[in-house]
């Protein structure tokens, strides 16, 4: 949230609540103090199990399967169980629901290079599956007024080629770390569920 600090990395193991704070960061700072104009989200698309081939569509659509982390969280972020409340209710719930998507754009890493992104609330997800080099096209696509958050879980890299030393968000924690305009958070707890936190431990 704080306006002197331009690049954010955030790690954490699974159930965190890393794409949780981000978007409520991003959210807040969006819709109510208009620093950024939109959100923009992006990720690595590695898949887990095998490859689901070629999708039809346009960029959002090609991306949205996978962008279930921001439906979730969206989820979450517009729940409540107040009727009383204005946002109450099935019609106060989508009307939310729909402002607050108006303002995420999602975009796939490919279509990157080239662009300069003003006054945009950029996040990188799943940001341990990128390279360096891939890390720093995406941070040097930020223009003024931008804020770049990096997400990540140095151990589920999914890609064959990284490792927890070789992986783009290892080299941003090291090469930012003395930067005054950069800040870095590792979240120790998880909240996902009793379940998920022995999973993240043994498994």
């Amino acid at each position: 949230m704080n306006p002197d600090i331009d690049f954010v990395t955030l790690l954490g193991q699974a159930g965190t609540g890393k794409t949780l704070l981000t978007l409520a960061a991003g959210l807040t700072q969006t819709l109510e103090s208009k620093q950024f104009a939109e959100i923009i989200m992006t990720r690595v698309t590695v898949p887990v199990g095998e490859d689901i081939g070629f999708l039809p569509g346009s960029e959002e659509e090609k991306m949205a399967p996978w962008m279930g982390a921001l439906e979730d969280n969206l989820e979450v972020l517009t729940h409540t169980d107040d009727s009383n409340s204005p946002y109450g209710g099935e019609w106060g719930k989508a009307a939310t629901h729909d402002i607050i998507r108006s303002k995420i754009k999602v975009k796939s890493l490919n279509f990157m290079r080239g662009r300069t992104f003003l006054k945009k609330y950029l996040i990188i997800d799943e940001a341990q599956n990128l390279t360096p080099k891939q890390m720093k096209t995406l941070v040097t696509r930020a223009g003024p007024g931008t804020k770049v958050v990096c997400l990540g879980n140095i151990a589920q890299i999914d890609t064959p080629y990284l490792t927890e030393g070789s992986s783009g968000l290892t080299y941003v924690v090291d090469r930012f770390k003395g930067w005054p305009h950069s800040g870095h958070i590792t979240l120790q707890r998880g909240e996902r569920s009793r379940l998920a936190d022995h999973a993240a431990e043994v498994l």
